[in-house]
């Protein structure tokens, strides 16, 4: 069979022909599956859905859908699973592997293999459990979300933010910005106590039979669930928990936490979810503490998770931390003082004296962080916090460059060439001081001023905020 070389388009033309003949075949039900044909009276909606929903393994199989699902894994790039075939190396794979990779997945045979298992520092303390699929687990967890997240999406509720399309985190802090305005000044911070590896099984996969027909792909997708993870040579195969990593473990955690958000809207709350952090905003107090009982209650006994009692509270919505901002009494927004502080640490580990890089390198590193950084705190009252930061961080630059001197007459010349008088410029080389010190000297501050970063090309989060503002 002629295959197509191009990089993208690595599918066998002949299989659409096939393809074409399987969606276009009798329905289940001995229905036409044509657009236009009659219905039986008793054919309810549930029914509709999963009748439509049982041949999801041949629109997994298109061509098209799966020359998408390559481009993205190639374009998130991402590490090598325990196959250790790399994002590179999968091109060359499909064009020798791709008949059976089909064909498994199609008569549902297709196994995944063991995720591998790498912990990463959470940013409040402890580790986050990641498990990295194989890159052609990756392709096939893409091709399936790509399809799923077509019927399943729609249904999911408008509170509800995290991993879908068109939606963002500000989109979830513009509404809870919302219910504040209206005078709900308290928050019911729920935190679920490691989400992704408590994740039951039994009752993730009772609510996806729900919505899809296609036994073949319930097995596929139950199998990734249990594939096990690789830590230390030894593969742990577990009952619950979806691993973070893969491409289908947000679509799945949507759902799953969809009767969560049906539960709320039920009993007409106002809430914000994105993914696993939830944000109810009621009242008072009591009310709170009423919410957070039963809103518990729910989720250990119906939903089978449990929930942190020690970081969810009920409190004033200036004192919580959602999504890193802080809402503030009136709707308005500003960067949540842990924000700040991981900002502050991330830029101390890039400026540290002794990486042994150049100064325009180090500048180059920030200046990718610093952007998308300010980018996402756009919509918060933050310009004061801003200045003292860019000032801040000038300073950091100083201390960097002046050490990077080393001697006495190195520091003095460069200070001079830079237009500080030869006498001043000695004064600074020769004052014993620290490093630190001398960066925040009048002549470093006159050598190595605001308009010098502007030539250097670092990033003024002031203007960067301003130029976002507009």
């Amino acid at each position: 069979m002629e295959v197509e070389r191009q990089e993208g388009r690595w599918y066998q033309t002949s299989f659409i022909e096939e393809l074409d003949g399987v969606r276009h075949a009798p329905n289940s039900d001995g229905g036409s599956g044509a657009e236009g044909s009659e219905e039986p009276q008793a054919f309810t909606a549930l029914n509709r859905e999963r009748a439509l929903a049982s041949e999801l393994m041949e629109q997994i199989c298109e061509r098209e859908n799966l020359n998408r699902a390559y481009k993205r894994v190639k374009a998130k790039k991402g590490a090598a699973g325990v196959d250790k075939i790399t994002v590179e190396e999968l091109y060359p794979w499909l064009l020798e592997h791709k008949d059976e990779m089909v064909k498994a997945l199609k008569d549902g045979s297709y196994e995944p293999k063991p995720v591998r298992g790498v912990e990463i520092p959470k940013p409040g303390g402890g580790v986050r459990q990641l498990g990295i699929p194989t890159v052609i687990d990756r392709l096939v967890q893409q091709a399936i979300a790509q399809v799923l997240e077509g019927i399943i999406d729609p249904t999911f509720s408008n509170s509800s933010y995290g991993f879908r399309p068109g939606r963002s985190a500000h989109d979830a802090l513009k509404a809870g910005a919302e219910y504040v305005a209206e005078g709900r000044g308290i928050v019911v911070d729920i935190d679920l106590e490691k989400f992704f590896d408590q994740v039951n099984h039994d009752v993730l996969m009772s609510r996806l039979a729900r919505r899809i027909g296609d036994k073949r792909l319930l097995k596929i997708i139950r199998r990734f669930l249990e594939a096990g993870m690789m830590k230390n040579g030894v593969c742990i195969v577990g009952y619950e928990g979806t691993p973070q990593g893969g491409p289908l473990s947000p679509l799945l955690a949507n759902l799953l936490l969809d009767e969560l958000d049906e539960e709320l809207e039920k009993r007409g709350h106002r809430f914000c979810r994105y993914a696993d952090d939830c944000n109810i905003y009621v009242y008072s107090r009591a009310a709170g503490e009423r919410v957070m009982a039963s809103i518990t209650r729910f989720l250990e006994k119906k939903l089978r998770l449990r929930v942190n009692r020690e970081k969810s509270k009920v409190a004033y919505v200036s004192e919580v931390k959602f999504l890193g901002y802080r809402i503030l009494p009136g709707g308005r927004l500003a960067i949540a003082p842990e924000s700040l502080k991981r900002m502050k640490l991330r830029v101390k580990q890039n400026t540290r004296r002794n990486r042994g890089i150049s100064l325009a390198r180090m500048i180059a590193e920030l200046n990718s962080y610093l952007t998308g950084w300010v980018t996402y705190f756009r919509n918060a009252e933050c310009k004061s916090h801003l200045r003292r930061l860019d000032e801040w961080m000038r300073r950091k630059l100083r201390c960097v460059r002046l050490k990077q001197c080393k001697r006495t007459k190195t520091i003095a010349d460069f200070l001079q060439s830079l237009g500080v008088p030869e006498w001043r410029a000695w004064l600074l080389a020769l004052s014993g001081k620290g490093w630190w010190r001398m960066s925040g000297s009048p002549q470093a501050n006159e050598a190595m001023s605001k308009a010098w970063f502007q030539e250097q090309g670092l990033v003024n989060l002031v203007q960067r905020y301003a130029m976002l503002q507009q």
